[in-house]
């Protein structure tokens, strides 16, 4: 708070890129871009992009001891959430312009595009392997020797439409005025117009609260 006092430093337009971690996804769960203006002084307003892979709680992979290759057993489905927010961020304490730490809280609501991939599963075959999307009645476990490529079977994917809404505490850190780097941590919520089916044996939603921590850096005038 006292870094206040130090010589505030000013700005209008701040960009912002992410690195997202939340309680549903995986080590990395996605990517996030944040575009604000200064609206009036301590609030400024914008939109922010953000793409995630959303697991299911019961998702459980399995790995080969031979290959160090693995695959989730009963999922048939990616959920990917592409969110489109508007955002509303207030400074609460301001750091002085080469120390200190300042802290801003965020509101943000808008559409979500969910994007529901099939899973695809390398499958042993004669002669060799293939690369299908899994069907537990169809493939035995023994017979499936790996996941498929990495985004394999997004163009297959069906569009779920619904909305996201987060709040959050930022907490910015750097020595300079123009560049930023910092933490943010906060509840987000994915609501889906219709259930989302990951793992057809498992209780499936509409609706993915979780809790997450950004690292972003970016820039600022």
């Amino acid at each position: 708070v006292y870094a206040q006092y130090s010589g505030d430093y000013d700005y209008s337009v701040e960009q912002v890129w992410g690195i997202t971690k939340a309680t549903n996804s995986g080590l990395i769960g996605g990517f996030m871009f944040k575009y604000a203006t200064e609206l009036k002084e301590d609030l400024f307003h914008g939109g922010s992009v953000e793409i995630v892979n959303i697991k299911h709680p019961q998702e459980q992979r399995y790995y080969y001891a031979a290959s160090g290759n693995g695959y989730i057993p009963g999922k048939q489905h990616y959920l990917y959430s592409i969110r489109l927010s508007y955002l509303r961020e207030r400074t609460l304490f301001k750091k002085a312009s080469q120390q200190g730490v300042q802290v801003n809280a965020i509101l943000a609501v808008g559409p979500t595009i969910g994007l529901e991939a099939p899973y695809y599963v390398e499958v042993a075959v004669r002669g060799g392997s293939i690369k299908v999307p899994y069907d537990p009645e169809q493939y035995q476990n023994s017979t499936i020797l790996g996941t498929g490529n990495l985004f394999q079977g997004i163009g297959q994917s069906n569009v779920v439409l619904g909305l996201n809404t987060k709040a959050a505490i930022a907490f910015e850190f750097g020595s300079f005025k123009s560049n930023v780097i910092g933490l943010e941590v906060g509840f987000q919520s994915d609501w889906f117009t219709r259930q989302i089916i990951i793992i057809p044996t498992a209780d499936n939603s509409s609706i993915f609260p979780s809790a997450y921590v950004t690292l972003f850096l970016g820039s600022r005038r």
